[in-house]
């Protein structure tokens, strides 16, 4: 059993009786997507993908965060896929939640449970099945990989937050601290998924303004993030999608730890000719 806490998605409706104001957010520079906006009526459902539903966070769209998207997946007991992955160049990566999914690559069967990672490289066949006796939740991250001539496609691999060691930030004494799921030194890979973990008071203390797109999911506890120009309050369930340069702090303010899952595209060269389609 992990060790940590991660939320779930409740699904359902509100009832008739609730107020329709939220705190939903779409800008030109980043979207925020509550947990409350995560509800039955908006779940998509997957060619080749057995009783399961998905709510889709994240999609290339033209002019904003166009490298990836980001899928929250619910695989009911004897659901899942045989044929997941349609797009031949696409890489993924999936992070479990809830349940137990048992994840079938060339190098084996793994069995997930909350707090397993799991890479799956492009062209690699796998599979997805529940086999426990209740829902199962999944985030499933997939992104068009990037070749470059001299380096080969990483290979496939399966682990758990539990075993990794969390890294400080310099000068933070650990209060702000990130999770590596990817080797940062390992230029086979463009793209990385990290859990970024912050202790009560603990701060990002200036507005990061770089290249990388990014997508956060918040896994625990509440903060205030600052977005462009706006301080937006967020808690566990909710989402934020952020395109390249949209300036981002954070302020956690407690009373428990605020974290989250982060991708960010990385490593390669900017693509100075129009490129193939996204997925």
């Amino acid at each position: 059993m992990s060790s940590q806490n991660y939320h779930i998605p409740q699904g359902g409706l509100p009832p008739q009786t609730d107020l329709l104001s939220g705190r939903a957010v779409f800008t030109n520079a980043y979207a925020v997507i509550p947990n409350g906006v995560q509800r039955d009526i908006v779940v998509s459902h997957l060619p080749h993908w057995d009783n399961t539903r998905v709510w889709v966070l994240a999609r290339p769209l033209s002019g904003f965060a166009e490298t990836f998207s980001h899928y929250l997946m619910e695989i009911a007991p004897a659901g899942g896929s045989e044929k997941p992955e349609p797009e031949k160049d696409a890489q993924g990566a999936l992070f479990v939640v809830g349940g137990k999914l048992i994840l079938n690559l060339p190098n084996g069967e793994h069995e997930l449970r909350p707090g397993s990672f799991a890479y799956v490289p492009p062209g690699c066949a796998w599979t997805l099945r529940n086999r426990g006796e209740g829902p199962a939740q999944v985030h499933w991250i997939r992104k068009l990989y990037q070749r470059v001539p001299g380096l080969a496609v990483p290979e496939a691999f399966v682990t758990n937050e539990d075993a990794i060691d969390r890294l400080g930030m310099p000068g933070t004494e650990g209060r702000w601290a990130t999770t590596r799921f990817i080797d940062p030194a390992d230029m086979r890979h463009d793209m990385h998924l990290n859990i970024v973990t912050f202790e009560p008071g603990a701060t990002i203390p200036f507005a990061e303004t770089h290249v990388m797109e990014h997508g956060l999911y918040v896994l625990e506890g509440k903060a205030v993030y600052r977005l462009n120009r706006d301080w937006v309050e967020v808690e566990a369930g909710d989402y934020m999608w952020l395109r390249a340069f949209c300036p981002q702090a954070c302020y956690a303010g407690g009373p428990g730890r605020f974290r989250y899952l982060l991708y960010k595209d990385v490593n390669r060269h900017m693509n100075l000719r129009q490129g193939p389609p996204l997925i």
